[in-house]
């Protein structure tokens, strides 16, 4: 009777283990995700400035 138990509770035990795996996964794809979305906002400020910068350069060119 012991090892049928003690099955029934190793099983349990793995379970509750693969549980917290998964939420310790999903807790940092979620903090992945929210990188990804604050370098996506960097990168498309860089760009809105490099587009102004460019234009700025253009017109002082053409004011030669």
């Amino acid at each position: 009777m012991f090892w049928p138990m003690f099955a029934v509770a190793m099983g349990f035990l793995g379970l509750a283990v693969l549980g917290v795996l998964a939420v310790r996964v999903f807790v940092e794809a979620q903090r992945l995700g929210r990188q990804v979305a604050e370098s996506t906002r960097r990168i498309n400020r860089a760009a809105e400035d490099l587009e102004r910068a460019t234009a700025s350069a253009a017109r002082s060119v053409d004011a030669l």
